[in-house]
């Protein structure tokens, strides 16, 4: 429909950086979490060529945080948490899939222990809060469960680390990757983490005041221009260049980790007890049916793949491409696709019933597609 908008209430929410977007130009928002992300700006090949040499301040502040306080703060993180949390150490965030009791994805989220007693996840699409209040109430735990006033900022790009030393001094160069630590900002102590939905370097500001939105976003781009700052959102080449897998469209509550290839975040050893354990376990012992991979697709330039496609095998579908686009740097068109697990190994040769015609494709792992554009960026560079 052309010409169609988005209005925004109280069910579908702007978020603290709405009206810098919008005055900045952004010409697209998908809905995140009941509120408004942006897709793009000067355009999805422009933002990813500028994010790849440059910086950009994202608003990702859909990536909303479930909070989890008080005595068992911790066992229910560890209920939760496909990822093993038993020694999560203050100022270090764990990317922390979560699974239901048959061993389904809920969420994929960035687990954050600011104190022995208090969490947060920072989750993906999907509705975390309900859950983990129902777990709590079920089991009579002691603990204070609730979706908190925290709205992260991205910066992202290769210029990210020098631009956030001036805004808030050296000791920025010293967070670890997946660490955080907490800077003044307006009166506040702001938790910053060396993290972000790309592979070129950057940090995740989590401001827990909505009214310094403003204030944040202008400090920032004031210090941005002698590093070419620009706005920008998490860009669908740079993603699935990176091997980065996006809940809603690269898994759902279909799958499970084993079946995502996110064995190496999950503990099926030892006596973590997560919710969803025993069916993974169940799942190893029968074996997995389906698995998620990377494609190279020749053809034509493809359009992002908005809606899943078919993948075909001797006329038969044995999977579905989940997401999938041209990459300037790939030199081709790649993608991700859940595939029986036949088929799911390298060079596996296949069809693509996309929605520009039929295409050839080749399987690979997903890491491959990163370590191919690497190689190419290293001879042409």
């Amino acid at each position: 429909m052309s010409g169609a908008m988005l209005f925004p209430s109280r069910r579908l929410r702007a978020t603290p950086y709405t009206s810098r977007v919008t005055a900045l130009g952004v010409s697209g928002f998908t809905v995140y979490n009941h509120m408004l992300l942006p897709t793009t700006f000067e355009g999805l090949r422009e933002d990813y060529s500028h994010l790849k040499k440059y910086v950009q301040i994202w608003d990702v502040a859909v990536e909303r945080q479930v909070q989890i306080e008080g005595p068992d703060a911790h066992k229910l993180a560890c209920m939760i948490s496909a990822r093993d949390l038993s020694k999560a150490q203050i100022g270090r965030s764990y990317y922390a899939p979560v699974c239901d009791q048959n061993g389904k994805m809920i969420n994929d989220p960035v687990a954050l222990r600011l104190a022995n007693d208090k969490y947060w996840f920072s989750i993906a699409d999907s509705d975390l809060l309900l859950w983990v209040q129902g777990i709590s109430l079920g089991l009579d735990l002691d603990v204070d469960i609730c979706e908190p006033d925290v709205s992260p900022l991205a910066i992202q790009g290769p210029m990210s680390e020098d631009l956030l030393v001036d805004v808030f001094g050296e000791d920025i160069r010293n967070i670890k990757f997946f660490h955080f630590k907490a800077f003044p900002f307006k009166g506040r102590m702001l938790n910053i983490a060396r993290a972000g939905y790309s592979k070129q370097g950057g940090f995740e500001i989590y401001l827990d005041d909505s009214n310094l939105g403003g204030d944040l976003w202008d400090a920032i781009w004031g210090k941005g221009e002698k590093y070419n700052i620009r706005p920008g959102c998490p860009n669908l080449i740079e993603r699935i260049e990176s091997g980065l897998l996006s809940y809603g469209n690269d898994m759902n509550r279909e799958d499970t980790p084993l079946e995502i290839g996110l064995e190496k975040f999950i503990n099926l050893d030892g006596d973590s007890n997560f919710i969803g354990k025993q069916a993974l376990i169940d799942q190893l012992n029968v074996g997995i049916e389906k698995r998620l991979m990377g494609i190279e697709m020749d053809g034509v330039e493809m359009t992002p793949v908005a809606m899943p496609e078919a993948v075909m095998v001797d006329g038969q579908k044995v999977g579905t491409l989940t997401s999938a686009v041209y990459s300037p740097d790939y030199v081709g068109n790649i993608g991700f696709t859940m595939i029986s697990a036949e088929h799911a190994h390298d060079g596996a040769k296949v069809i693509v019933e996309s929605a520009q015609g039929f295409r050839n494709g080749v399987i690979c792992e997903v890491g491959t597609l990163l370590k191919r554009v690497k190689a190419n960026e290293a001879l042409y560079s």
